[in-house]
């Protein structure tokens, strides 16, 4: 196989299937029909599996990433499924922090084009299947699959794992999962399996009783990560991730009542290295010193009121490149934007990326200082030229924002 053959193979799978990471809520296929008949196509490879199930509207992926990287410290070889990739497509299937093997992909991306025509799978549902077999041929200890969009009609929700967690709910995606925090809840909470216990990270009272009272139908151990107060600190930076932290030790906890052996030092330590063991980039990523550049992923009002409460610690004057999607409700967010700061406001390179210029009214609105830019790099260049020292550069609004940065600039950088 060689680089030009495997990126055709690439290139056919995201022609294919329907991408809501491209192509947003039509490639969206809810239900389990496609994935169980791909699972049972392949051998039903997810049920050779020891799983862990992972959802909710924020921080599943930082949730996911240091739990991954506590239990590789106590030697075990942990499969972690996230998504969407920020650069690489195989950044979606790990084992220790080291990306799938491009040779299995492109031979999985090989017997796809072999699937009985009746199946006609999303690119999720495809890369769902691609993970688990991934897994199974490496044989690792532990997988910890990350839910995809939702939860109950999530294509990873074919899993019967032996533990769940559900971080938080907030208002994303709203076109699909519902208006209210407590309707997305009842999506999330479709995750719960009988017998099967689940980890709860949300504050508030309604979201938790809607978790707590899914649980309780289906005599799931329910576990209130909130109560948990502890001092341990991690790599991931960032105030929001304190209580992605509880998540994880509230896992740590479930899972050594199962009889898994995690010690005190692999969990301190894990929490430490999460860059370290699992390559995980893009939350509260620090690029550069100088000057201080970061960038987030966070993309959802919830999210990016973190990300701008964050900010608010730092002194430096700042200069914000942010840009969104086409299917992001800003109306809500434009308004949380710092009035003092200098703003560049720029359109992800993907089709769904949104065009600064459909939501200029919004922006004027605010009294913003802001320029306009069509790719993430020229606003980023701009916002280096006008930083004077101690100045600081922020990278974010979307995941493909912060994609379209760090595929310019990681490898110059490095």
């Amino acid at each position: 196989m060689t680089k030009s053959e495997y990126q055709e193979a690439l290139e056919w799978l995201f022609v294919q299937m329907p991408n809501y990471q491209t192509d947003g809520i039509k490639a969206y296929k809810p239900g389990l029909d496609n994935i169980i008949r791909l699972c049972e196509y392949f051998g039903n490879p997810q049920k050779e599996l020891k799983m862990i199930h992972i959802g909710g509207t924020n921080g599943k992926g930082s949730t996911s990433n240091m739990l991954a990287s506590v239990l590789q410290e106590e030697g075990y070889k942990i499969g972690l499924y996230n998504s969407p990739h920020l650069i690489h497509f195989t950044e979606r299937i790990k084992i220790n922090g080291k990306n799938a093997n491009d040779e299995f992909v492109y031979d999985f991306i090989q017997k796809l084009k072999n699937l009985p025509e009746d199946i006609k799978p999303s690119f999720f549902e495809f890369t769902t299947i691609m993970a688990f077999e991934y897994f199974r041929q490496q044989k690792v200890d532990y997988a910890i699959i990350e839910v995809g969009l939702g939860g109950r009609l999530d294509a990873t929700n074919i899993i019967s794992p032996i533990l769940t967690a559900i971080t938080n709910v907030a208002l994303d995606h709203t076109n699909i999962l519902g208006n209210t925090k407590e309707e997305i809840a009842t999506e999330k909470a479709g995750i719960i399996k009988a017998g099967i216990p689940v980890v709860s990270g949300d504050e508030n009272p309604s979201v938790r009783n809607i978790i707590q009272q899914k649980a309780n139908e289906l005599n799931a151990k329910f576990i209130d990560a909130t109560n948990l107060i502890s001092e341990l600190d991690s790599d991931l930076k960032g105030t929001y991730q304190k209580n992605n932290i509880r998540a994880v030790l509230t896992l740590v906890e479930e899972l050594r009542l199962q009889n898994i052996s995690i010690s005190e030092e692999s969990l301190e330590k894990g929490l430490l290295h999460v860059h370290k063991n699992t390559n995980f980039i893009g939350r509260w990523f620090e690029f550069s010193q100088s000057p201080l550049t970061i960038c987030d992923t966070g993309h959802n009002q919830a999210g990016l009121e973190y990300v701008f409460n964050q900010l608010k610690t730092y002194s430096q004057s700042k200069h914000i490149v942010l840009g969104f999607v086409n299917d992001k409700n800003i109306d809500d967010v434009i308004p949380l934007l710092p009035k003092n700061e200098k703003f560049y406001f720029v359109k992800p390179s993907i089709h769904r990326g949104r065009n600064p210029q459909e939501y200029e009214n919004l922006i004027q609105k605010e009294n913003l200082n802001y320029q306009i830019f069509n790719d993430v790099q020229s606003g980023y260049l701009a916002a280096k030229e006008n930083c004077i020292p101690d100045d600081m550069i922020f990278i974010g609004g979307s995941n493909f924002v912060v994609g379209d940065f760090l595929e310019k600039n990681l490898a110059i950088h490095e």
